[in-house]
């Protein structure tokens, strides 16, 4: 990885050179599951977003995106690139703002308050974030579920409650009990709460199928909606669906503070807990009450 005289970053993968556009262009494509949207937001035509894509794959000799019905996501590849510009870019980050980095859901409902906190968000799966924490180079570490730190016997401030609902495709059957789930085919979500779901339908003796395994919430809802007999659960604070297993799957959405030294982390953690809660219940999460 190296950084350029106007301090944008390159990375260097067996001697070629990928730069802080293809960087852009990941980091907007993670977002908006769209090539023309991303290359809008990014000012250039459809066709230049396409083709830096093209050369990329060609460069690396493998795909890093994939198309799903209208949409264009990530690979495993591709998520995987740019996770390696974002830890670098966390890195050489010198300000003194607050850098967080956390699960999808997490750092989703932190970008959503509006504070007076001079803060710089990434979005990761829980596992990558914990990498990231594990090396000091963030301030917190965000969580959308507490199991990294349960297993690890690390301390953790639950800010938020949240619960996972049944997303369905369209047209399928229509799901009353729990017994209705006998046989289904799901969608996994790597570094999700969707544990939760699948010990409990373990615990009510369901036998279950895992057709796909996808990066994130967003993916899996895509994939679902616009498939035929696929079910997966997600989180209610951002989707609307069947609430089954609502009490079985209810878990807290944390933070872990791992910068001690930076006293704005304290003031952040203190205000989340205490002003911020009625910003957390208007964002569809349950405060801490």
């Amino acid at each position: 990885m190296e950084l350029n005289s106007q301090g944008l970053i390159s990375l260097n993968i067996d001697g070629k050179i990928y730069d802080y556009k293809l960087y852009q262009s990941l980091e907007s494509l993670s977002r908006t599951k769209s090539q023309r949207k991303s290359a809008k937001e990014l000012n250039i035509s459809h066709t230049v977003f396409n083709r830096r894509l093209l050369k990329a794959e060609e460069k690396l000799g493998l795909k890093i995106t994939r198309k799903v019905g209208n949409g264009t996501l990530l690979t495993d590849e591709g998520l995987k690139l740019l996770e390696e510009f974002r830890k670098y870019a966390i890195q050489i980050e010198k300000t003194d703002s607050i850098n967080i980095v956390g699960g999808h859901i997490s750092t989703g409902l932190l970008e959503s308050i509006p504070t007076d906190f001079n803060i710089n968000i990434y979005s990761s799966s829980d596992e990558d974030a914990f990498e990231l924490a594990k090396r000091g180079v963030v301030d917190i570490l965000t969580l959308d579920d507490p199991l990294i730190a349960f297993e690890r016997d690390i301390n953790f401030i639950p800010i938020a409650y949240d619960y996972l609902v049944l997303i369905s495709s369209p047209n399928s059957k229509r799901i009353e009990s729990i017994s209705d789930l006998e046989g289904l085919d799901f969608v996994n979500v790597n570094g999700s709460a969707q544990r939760l779901a699948w010990n409990s339908l373990s615990h009510y003796d369901i036998e279950y199928n895992i057709k796909e395994t996808v990066n994130s919430q967003f993916d899996a809802f895509k994939l679902v909606r616009n498939s035929e007999n696929l079910h997966t659960f997600l989180n209610a604070s951002y989707f609307n669906g069947n609430e089954l297993l609502k009490f079985d799957t209810r878990h807290v959405i944390s933070v872990v503070k791992v910068n001690e030294d930076k006293p704005e982390v304290d003031e952040l953690i203190n205000y989340l807990l205490n002003d911020g809660q009625n910003a957390i219940r208007k964002q569809g999460f349950t405060p801490m009450e």
